[in-house]
C-alpha cells in the first residue's frame, strides 16, 4: 500500500488536472486511481496519463464535487501491483501514434522529395521497431508483417503507400483501446462499492474517516440506518442488522456480543459497537478492486480460437507473399500481399465484440465477467434455477394465522392485535404483517405503550393482559412462555419454508404468523422468453418437500423439479446433468449455491446473493429482476452471431484482396485501404453490433445493488 502525493497544476470550472509523479512508473494502478474518483456524485470522467503522469477529472462544476474529489484523492491508497504487472492507462498517450501518423501524412507533401524517405523511415519507426521486437520475441506476428509491409513500401520510396498503412494501424489500435478502456471504466464503477464512512472512537472520542481507514482492532460505531464498514465482531450493543446485500438473508438478524458482523450490512434498528478484524487486502472495496482485474482478463474460447487462426493466418500471408515473390520478381506485388492481413479482423473483432457485449449488458443491469460468459451464456441449452431468492422475491408475505389460544380471540382478531403493536417497528416482517391487516381492513386495537427490546421483540398492555411478539427465543427465553406444547404445528410451518412470528401473554401462547417471500412477478414471463430463446429445459432445485415444489414447479411450467435437496447436492446434480449431455446455466444467490455456481457451466447470481455466491458466478445481476437473465441470453446470442459474421467477412474480405494482390490487380494502395478499411469496418461493427439497443444506463442503480 502506498499514499498518494498529489498537486493541482490546472483548473476549469468543470476540470481538474493534478500531477501524479507516480503515475510514471509501475507500482501504481492507474485503473484503480481512475475508479477511486470516478464512483464520487458530480464526476463524469477521470482519466489518467501514466507518460505525463497526470490525472485529468471532468465533474459537474460544483464547490461541494471539487472538494469530495480532492479529499477523496488524499486518502488514496494503492494496491501495489506485482512485479512486471502494468495497467493500460494513459487516454492521453494511446492517440499520440494516430496524431503522429495523420500529422506525418498531411506534411508530406510538403517535404522536399529527396528527404520524404527519411522521413516516412522517422514517422513509421515506432510500427517497425514493434515488428522486429515482436519478431525477436515471439517470432513472426502480425506485427512483423506490418512491418515488412512498411518498411519495404518506404524503402522503395512508395511514402504514400508507407503512411496511408501507418495511419489506418493506428486509427485501427486507438479505436480497439479507446473502446477497452471505456468499457473497463464502465465496469469498474458500476462494481467499486461507493466510498463509505466509519465512525470510530479514537483518544475518547467519536470520529468520522473513510472506511479505507480503519486499521484492524479499531473500534467501529454504527446506528441506524448506516452501512457496517468492515468485517467485525460485536463487542457491545444490540440491534437487526440487514444482511441481505452479504448473505441474500432479507429478514433482518439480531447481533449482539460476540457475533460477527460483515461488512455492507445495514443496521435496521438498534446500534453496535464493532471490533474491526478485516481491513486493508481484506477489505470490500480490495477485494471488488482484484476481481475486477480477474474478471476483465478473462478470455474465452472463441477468444483463443480467433487469436490462434490469426496466428495461423499471418504465416498463410507471409508464404503467400513468398512464393508471389518466387514466381514474379513483382515487389509491388510482395508489398501488395503483406498488406493484407487475416489476423487484424479476426483478433480485434471478437475482443471488441464481447467488450461491447459487457457494457451493453451493464447497461441493462447485469454484470457479465468476460468474453467467456457470454459464449457459454449463449451456448447453455438448461437453466436450473434455486428456488428462494431467485424464483420467489424477497419481500414477505403473511400466509397463515395460527391460534393456539381459542379461548382468546379469532384469527382476524390476533393479526389484528399483531399489526396494531407491530406498526411500531419498521424491520420487514412487522411491515409484511401491517400490509396484511390493512388488505382484510381490519381496525386497529387499542394498547399502551410499547416496550421494544432491540433484536428480539415487542410488547404492549391490551387490555388486562400484556401481549408479547417476537421470536420465540424472546418469547421463551426472556418472557417465560413455553411453546413446546405446539412443536408439531411450528414444525410443519417451518418445514414449509415460513418464517415464524410468535404471539403469547402472561397466560401462555396466543397464536402464530406465519410468513413467507412470494413467486416474483416476472417469473412466467421470463421463463416463456428464454424458451423462445433457445433454452430448452428449465428446472428448479430446492429444500422444499416435494408437493409444494411439484405445485409451484407445475404454475411456472418448469420441466423438472428438484425438491428436498441438501445444499451439499446442489453440485452434484448440476454435475449429472452436464454428463448426460446438458449445458446448464444456474442461478443462485445463497451461500450454499457457490458449488453449484461453480460447477455449472455457467454461473448466475442475483444482486443481493451471498458474497460466495456473487464472487463464484460467471454473472452478477445488478438488478433484482429475473427478465434481466432473458436479455442476458439474448445479447449473449446476438454476440455470439456477431462474432461468426465478422469472422465470415473478415476471411471473405481479406481472401478477395489477397487474390487482387496476388494477380496483381490491386495496387499496394488499395490492399492496404481495403485490408485496413475491412479491418477497421468490422471494429465497428463489433463495438456497435450487439449492443446498438442500448437503453438508458443504469450505473447509478447498479451501485446501490451492490453496496
Amino acid at each position: 500500500m502506498q499514499d498518494l502525493k498529489i498537486a493541482l497544476v490546472h483548473e476549469l470550472p468543470d476540470r481538474l488536472r493534478l500531477r501524479v509523479p507516480a503515475l510514471r512508473g509501475t507500482g501504481l494502478d492507474a485503473a484503480e486511481l481512475e475508479s477511486w474518483v470516478d464512483v464520487l456524485p458530480g464526476v463524469r470522467e477521470a482519466r489518467a496519463n501514466r507518460a505525463a503522469g497526470s490525472l485529468t477529472v471532468h465533474y459537474d462544476g460544483g464547490s461541494a464535487a471539487r472538494a469530495l474529489i480532492l479529499k477523496r484523492l488524499a486518502t488514496f491508497r494503492s494496491t501495489a501491483l506485482a512485479p512486471g504487472e502494468t495497467t493500460d492507462a494513459g487516454g492521453d498517450a494511446e492517440i499520440a501514434p494516430l496524431a503522429t501518423a495523420a500529422f506525418a501524412l498531411a506534411t508530406l507533401p510538403l517535404i522536399p522529395m529527396p528527404l520524404r524517405r527519411v522521413a516516412t523511415f522517422a514517422s513509421q519507426g515506432r510500427i517497425l521497431a514493434k515488428g522486429a521486437d515482436n519478431l525477436v520475441r515471439t517470432g513472426v506476428g502480425v506485427e512483423t508483417l506490418d512491418a515488412l509491409a512498411i518498411g519495404l513500401a518506404a524503402a522503395r520510396g512508395k511514402v504514400y503507400t508507407a503512411s496511408i498503412a501507418g495511419l489506418l494501424l493506428a486509427l485501427g489500435e486507438y479505436l480497439e483501446r479507446r473502446t477497452e478502456r471505456q468499457s473497463d471504466r464502465m465496469l469498474r464503477r458500476l462494481l467499486r462499492p461507493r466510498p463509505a464512512a466509519a465512525w470510530l472512537e479514537r483518544d475518547g472520542e467519536l470520529v468520522q474517516v473513510p472506511g479505507e481507514e480503519v486499521r484492524e482492532d479499531e473500534i467501529v460505531v454504527v446506528g441506524p440506518g448506516e452501512t457496517v464498514p468492515v468485517d467485525g465482531r460485536a463487542i457491545e450493543g444490540a440491534a437487526l442488522v440487514n444482511q441481505s446485500a452479504v448473505t441474500g438473508e432479507e429478514v433482518p438478524v439480531r447481533k449482539e456480543p460476540p457475533h460477527r458482523v460483515l461488512a455492507g450490512s445495514t443496521l435496521v434498528e438498534g446500534r453496535l459497537r464493532i471490533r474491526a478484524t478485516q481491513v486493508g487486502q481484506d477489505t470490500t472495496t480490495a477485494r471488488v478492486a482484484r476481481f475486477i482485474r480477474e474478471s476483465l482478463a478473462k478470455g474465452s474460447d472463441t477468444q483463443r480460437l480467433a487469436n490462434r487462426l490469426a496466428h495461423q493466418r499471418v504465416y498463410l500471408t507471409l508464404v503467400t507473399g513468398g512464393l508471389v515473390y518466387a514466381f514474379t520478381r513483382d515487389l509491388t506485388r510482395l508489398e501488395s500481399v503483406f498488406l493484407v492481413d487475416y489476423s487484424c479482423a479476426l483478433k480485434l473483432g471478437t475482443p471488441v465484440a464481447f467488450k461491447s457485449a459487457m457494457a451493453a449488458a451493464a447497461d441493462h443491469g447485469v454484470l457479465m465477467k468476460g468474453g467467456q460468459a457470454v459464449e457459454h451464456l449463449a451456448a447453455a441449452d438448461t437453466l436450473v434455477f434455486d428456488k428462494t431468492g431467485t424464483l420467489t422475491h424477497s419481500e414477505l408475505l403473511v400466509t397463515d394465522v395460527v391460534l393456539l389460544d381459542p379461548q382468546g380471540c379469532d384469527e382476524a382478531g390476533l393479526l389484528a392485535l399483531v399489526a396494531s403493536v407491530e406498526e411500531h417497528a419498521s424491520h420487514p416482517v412487522a411491515q409484511a404483517v401491517v400490509e396484511a391487516a390493512r388488505e382484510r381492513h381490519l381496525g386497529h386495537i387499542t394498547h399502551g405503550e410499547v416496550d421494544y427490546l432491540v433484536a428480539h421483540g415487542l410488547a404492549a398492555e391490551v387490555g388486562e393482559r400484556r401481549v408479547r411478539v417476537g421470536s420465540r427465543h424472546y418469547l421463551e427465553e426472556h418472557e417465560g412462555i413455553s411453546f413446546a406444547d405446539h412443536t408439531e404445528e411450528v414444525a410443519r410451518l417451518q418445514e414449509e419454508g415460513k418464517t415464524l412470528l410468535y404471539v403469547g401473554s402472561e397466560r401462555g401462547p396466543l397464536g402464530l404468523i406465519a410468513l413467507r417471500d412470494t413467486l416474483r412477478a416476472d417469473a412466467r414471463a421470463t421463463i416463456a422468453r428464454l424458451r423462445e430463446l433457445g433454452i430448452r429445459r428449465v428446472a428448479m432445485m430446492t429444500g422444499d418437500r416435494h408437493a409444494k415444489a411439484e405445485a409451484l414447479g407445475q404454475e411456472l411450467g418448469l420441466d423438472a423439479v428438484y425438491a428436498e435437496m441438501a445444499p451439499e447436492d446442489k453440485a452434484g446434480l448440476i454435475a449429472r446433468l452436464q454428463a448426460e449431455g446438458a449445458t446448464v446455466a444456474f442461478v443462485g444467490d445463497g451461500v450454499n449455491d457457490g458449488p453449484a455456481l461453480a460447477e455449472a457451466r455457467v454461473g448466475i447470481a442475483m444482486p443481493r446473493g451471498a458474497d460466495i455466491a456473487r464472487a463464484t458466478a460467471d454473472i452478477l445481476l445488478l438488478e433484482d429482476r429475473l427478465s434481466a437473465i432473458a436479455e442476458a441470453r439474448d445479447l449473449a446470442g446476438r454476440t455470439m452471431r456477431l462474432i461468426r459474421t465478422n469472422f465470415n467477412l473478415a476471411v471473405g474480405i481479406n481472401t478477395a484482396v489477397l487474390a487482387g494482390a496476388i494477380t496483381g490487380r490491386l495496387s499496394p494502395i488499395a490492399s492496404a485501404v481495403l485490408h485496413n478499411g475491412t479491418t477497421i469496418a468490422i471494429l465497428l461493427r463489433a463495438l456497435a453490433g450487439a449492443g446498438s439497443d442500448r437503453g438508458k444506463s443504469r450505473a447509478t442503480r447498479d451501485q446501490g445493488a451492490l453496496n
